[in-house]
């Protein structure tokens, strides 16, 4: 197997390309729930629909990447499934803050939850698995904070959404870091998991009369198509974190919060001076986050 740093030419390439589809997918996703929500469904319907709908989508991944046998193992782990069943209640809170702050325009706040969770990562990873933070990180620390803090300014209360997001995303990822589950596996078991709430809020929906699936073919395309949208990016990223550095990772992993910020932007969202100020602290931070991975990638290298 390739590792991050050794993928052959060709496979590199197409890791990357991978690696790319996946954040434009995560960035330009803002627009999709904002195209279902004017078709008026809430966000929790949403929700019950993107994890109904993806199941499909995980099943055929599982297929390809032949991990039946894997699959029947974690459903015989209590353990594991107790700690994937988490990791689904972590991503559902996510996507659900996310639909609704994406619909009531509030992009440009989940924009910053998203460059600042590779840095809770960092410091997730300090607190629990005792990783080193040196000075490079530190300091993309330090700029994270002193950006949340002027986005608090800016805004007049702490920005709840982003922490809310970047807490939660990261998290997900320190729960399927201690998983033993491939990326594939783990979704599935997360989104049956999702799937079993989601679809009981369909049918009373359905017997409620407000439910909007099959109320009109645009409005059910567009249900139909969340699941993919949602496992989609997901198992692309697992692929391609597997074959590219980290340092190509860590600068891929910002295109996805700036695509969705110059959404916000384009939408007319309030861009005050400050705030200009809070994200330009941000950048900061995840150039100097890139640099230290960029950096770590090239001494191990050299080692």
């Amino acid at each position: 197997m390739s590792t991050p740093s050794s993928a052959p030419g060709g496979e590199g390439r197409l890791a990357l390309a991978a690696g790319a589809l996946c954040y434009g997918i995560w960035g330009f996703v803002p627009l999709v729930f904002q195209q279902i929500g004017q078709l008026g469904v809430g966000a929790w319907e949403i929700l019950a629909h993107r994890t109904l709908w993806a199941v499909p989508t995980a099943l055929l991944f599982v297929h390809l990447a032949g991990q039946w046998g894997q699959l029947l193992g974690v459903l015989t782990k209590p353990r594991v499934l107790a700690a994937l069943a988490l990791s689904a209640v972590l991503i559902g809170t996510n996507w659900v803050i996310f639909i609704e702050a994406v619909n009531a325009h509030q992009v440009m706040e989940t924009s910053l939850g998203y460059y600042i969770t590779p840095l809770l990562n960092m410091a997730a990873g300090a607190l629990l698995f005792h990783e080193r933070i040196d000075r490079i990180g530190a300091i993309a620390m330090g700029l994270a904070v002193i950006g949340v803090a002027l986005q608090t300014a800016a805004l007049g209360h702490l920005p709840i959404i982003s922490l809310t997001l970047g807490l939660t995303f990261g998290a997900y990822g320190v729960v399927r870091k201690m998983v033993a589950a491939e990326a594939q596996t783990g979704l599935l078991v997360e989104c049956l998991f999702l799937a079993v709430p989601g679809l009981a809020l369909d049918l009373w929906l359905a017997h409620q009369g407000t439910g909007h699936f099959g109320h009109d073919l645009p409005t059910t395309a567009w249900l139909l198509a969340s699941g993919p949208i949602t496992a989609v990016p997901l198992v692309l990223f697992a692929w391609a974190a597997r074959r590219i550095p980290l340092s190509v990772m860590g600068f891929l992993q910002f295109t996805g919060p700036t695509i969705s910020f110059g959404i916000g932007l384009a939408e007319g969202e309030a861009f005050t001076p400050l705030r200009a100020l809070s994200f330009a602290v941000i950048w900061a931070g995840a150039a100097v986050f890139t640099y230290g991975a960029w950096r770590r990638t090239r001494d191990q290298r050299l080692a």
